[in-house]
Formats: structure tokens, sequence, C-alpha cells
């Protein structure tokens, strides 16, 4: 009777494992034999959807198994009951790692999925054998502050007195706020930070093939997302160097980044460039925010050379 129990007792329990597992949209490109590069998307809201449908197989064509996946409660792994916090991201990301058995990966984190995964690096080292910043926050209230002064700017050269006041009035919230930054990512959007300036052929085709296909169908946005971290993340407005100047002790670092991503100050490229090491870090011209989408083949080059 006791064995019935505890057979009982496993199989409940396994099926409660899983069903957590299940609730995380996951997929894997390649070999699981090569060499393991996991994909962290932006957000809160985001998901891996336009990497994955433009650039996770093409990189995995080079000899590597890319795993993509939504965090909780984005995207495609829908929970009603997710918290959005840094420590459910990191937990979720381990055990992604079990599911696919992995020992060691690079971790390729972009946007806010920078923030996602060097808190992962800073308490799992050991998983991590390179962590690739494209794209990625990493001061955060540095990158409003640049948003708003160099609006500002813009602005004051057209004398556009109506978003100058704009500006002022989003300057008066509060800086921990989801609406704060909500506004500074707008304002961003609004004078095209997020736009290569000079779209390529390549790049185009890149994008409308995405805009057509099914990914982009499966482009779901969580708008509660942002909110409910706000909600419940304390940590909610961060500057990771301190963390990196440590982690580059113990892990390799890389960064990448757009030349055109507007939402980066020259003097928050230099930082993060004095940090990973002049050969450890990569600036592509005529490129903003989406680095894999604007200069791909750039993009894929540099990954496989820092890599292998």
């Amino acid at each position: 009777m006791t064995k019935i129990y505890l057979l009982i007792f496993y199989i409940i329990n396994s099926l409660l494992s899983n069903a957590q597992t299940n609730t995380i949209y996951s997929k894997g490109y390649g070999q699981s034999g090569n060499p393991t590069i996991i994909f962290i998307h932006g957000g809160p809201r985001g998901n891996s959807t336009l990497f994955e449908g433009t650039t996770a197989e093409k990189l995995a064509e080079k000899g590597f198994y890319v795993i993509v996946y939504d965090r909780r409660g984005e995207g495609r792994s829908i929970d009603t009951t997710a918290t959005f916090t840094y420590q459910e991201a990191i937990n979720d990301l381990n055990e992604l790692y079990k599911q696919y058995n992995i020992k060691k990966a690079t971790l390729i984190a972009h946007s806010f999925g920078g923030l996602v995964g060097t808190l992962f690096t800073e308490q799992n080292p050991e998983k991590v054998n390179s962590l690739i910043l494209a794209g990625a926050l990493f001061s955060q209230q540095d990158t409003y502050n640049h948003i708003l002064e160099s609006t500002k700017k813009i602005y004051q050269d057209k004398k556009d007195i109506l978003m100058l006041s704009k500006v002022n009035e989003i300057e008066k919230l509060n800086k921990n706020s989801a609406d704060y930054r909500k506004q500074c990512y707008e304002l961003a959007s609004k004078n095209n930070y997020f736009k290569m300036p000079f779209p390529t052929i390549e790049s185009n085709k890149i994008w409308k093939m995405y805009e057509l296909s099914q990914f982009n169908k499966n482009n779901i946005r969580n708008d509660k997302a942002p909110l409910l971290f706000y909600k419940n993340e304390s940590k909610n407005n961060i500057d990771t160097k301190p963390i990196l100047k440590q982690l580059e002790k113990r892990v390799k670092l890389f960064a990448i980044y757009g030349k055109q991503d507007n939402i980066f100050s020259e003097k928050q490229l230099n930082d993060m460039k004095n940090i990973v090491k002049k050969e450890n870090f990569k600036i592509i011209d005529n490129c903003s925010h989406y680095l894999f989408v604007d200069q791909q083949q750039i993009f894929i080059s540099t990954i496989e050379k820092w890599i292998k």
C-alpha cells in the first residue's frame, strides 16, 4: 500500500512539474550535440518571434544548437499566474537548462533580455560559456535620460513647443514607474530611434518575410506584463555595470550594438566597451535596435567568430 501511495505521489508531482515546464514556449534549432545558444528576448511584453522567424535557423546552420523561448506570461508562454519578476525569469531559465539537458550555454541577450541574462549569469556563472549583450539594456536610467535629452534637442531645433511640453511632463513622472518607461520609449519610437537609417535590400526582404510569416501572426503582446513587472519587481530601474565588471572575471563577455541604436548614448556604449574590452565589443554601422535583422550577416558572422 505504501508503494502505491508513493507511486501516486510521484506521478502527481511529475505531472505538476511537466505542467510548469510546458507553460513555457521553447524550440531548439540545429543538432543538440552542437554548442548551445539560448536567445533571451526583450520586454517585458516581448517575445522571441522576430529572432526565431528570421535568425535562429540561420545561426543553427553555422553549427550551433539554438534555443528560443518566450518568458512566462509573455508571447506564446501564456500564464495568467506569472509574476514577471527577475527571479521568476531566472528560475524558468534554469528549468529550460534541465528540459534540454544543458550543462553550459552561450546566452544572446537582447534589449531588456540583457538585464535578465546578466542577473541569470550572476547567479549561475557555471552555466554560462559566454554572455553576449546584443542591443542590451544595462544602465536603465542613463538610457531614459539620453532619450529625454536627445528628443528635447530635436524638438528645440524644430521649435515644437507642444512636444517640448510633453518631454517636460515625462521628466516629472516617477522614474520607477511603468508609465515613465512607456512614455520614454514612445518618444524614442516617435523619433525612429529603433529603425535603421538606410534599410538595405536584404533587411527589407527579411522584414517582409517575417511580416508574412506564421511567426508574426504569433507575435503576442501582453500589455499587462510591464504593469505587473513594475508592481512585483523591486529592481525595476537598475544599472548592471557593477555586476558586469565582476562577471568579466568569471565568464566571457561580448557586446554588439547598432551604431544608430539611438536609445543609447555614446558614453553608455563607451562604458560597455571598457567593461567587455575592445576586442569583445562591436559596433555595426547602418544598424539600430534589431541588429539581427538590420545587419543579419554581420551579426551572425560576429557571433560565430566570438563563440568559435
